[in-house]
């Protein structure tokens, strides 16, 4: 007999509507596969969004509705899903850039961890606590293997101005770290814009956010906080997000331009001249 995984509806939102599309599909009497077959899906993806192992994108929904007879209850739910946090497990932010297409990072303080040198991250990860830093350092820089992949996630981040100018880890750290930025300006799957002073109130004023976009599964807005962090796949809250990020990109200057103020800046700042201008 085959195993069947005991679900708890109360752990989550999500957790509850896998156990109810569960109940629906054995009330209609249909396989995992079967059901799969109905609705142009896989036996295994039903069997992982019943699990909450996985999210169904908001067009796989109504189908699996249909194909129950539910009357629409799983669409009402799925509503009230998307309006809550995803599970702690789902939002690690190490799933979200393994597994993402393209990765929209808006960052107000710090360098993008996929984009920091190992002295500036050690600054970074030791500010509040030293125990197991080189563990919590290693685990920090494995992220940016995912950069070095054959095909990796496209990576858009808009700094701030004032990310340039902060002095983590000292003058030399700072120094090395803008330089490793530069690096990334013949690459096309990296593009990094500076968002300057100039600009003055704007819509990234609330703080660092991040957008990904996945393939066969819903866009994720994320953010980091003191305590915590979220994940959403709220729609309205994915496209205000989204319209955010947009007019960010094009209050920000161009990445070669960028490119030319994180250069000034090394050099006038951290009195360290790019080799390429050497």
């Amino acid at each position: 007999m085959a195993h069947v995984k005991c679900l708890d509806p109360g752990a989550s939102p999500l957790h509850f509507f896998g156990s109810e599309l569960r109940r629906l599909r054995e009330r209609a009497g249909l396989t995992l596969a079967q059901l799969g077959d109905i609705v142009y899906l896989t036996g295994s993806m039903i069997g992982q969004v019943e699990t909450a192992a996985k999210v169904p994108k908001d067009e796989h929904v109504p189908r699996i509705d249909a194909a129950l007879g539910a009357d629409g209850a799983l669409v009402r739910l799925w509503g009230m899903v998307k309006r809550y946090r995803l599970p702690v497990w789902l939002r690690r932010i190490v799933h979200f850039e393994a597994t993402a297409l393209e990765i929209r990072t808006y960052q107000a303080q710090l360098v993008h961890g996929l984009l920091q040198t190992p002295d500036y991250a050690r600054a970074v990860l030791g500010v509040l606590r030293q125990d197991e830093l080189a563990a919590r350092l290693e685990t920090r820089l494995e992220r940016q293997e995912v950069l070095a992949r054959e095909a990796p996630p496209l990576l858009w981040v808009v700094l701030d101005e004032s990310v340039l100018y902060r002095e983590i880890g000292g003058r030399a750290t700072m120094s090395r770290q803008l330089e490793h930025l530069l690096t990334f300006r013949e690459t096309d799957e990296v593009q990094i814009q500076v968002l300057p002073f100039s600009v003055g109130a704007h819509t990234g004023l609330s703080g660092s956010f991040t957008l990904f976009t996945f393939d066969g599964h819903p866009d994720v807005a994320y953010a980091e906080g003191y305590v915590d962090d979220w994940a959403s796949l709220n729609s309205e809250e994915i496209r205000t997000r989204s319209l955010r990020y947009d007019l960010l990109r094009a209050s920000a200057l161009s990445p070669a331009d960028s490119a030319d103020l994180i250069a000034r800046v090394m050099e006038e700042r951290y009195e360290h001249r790019p080799e390429h201008l050497a």
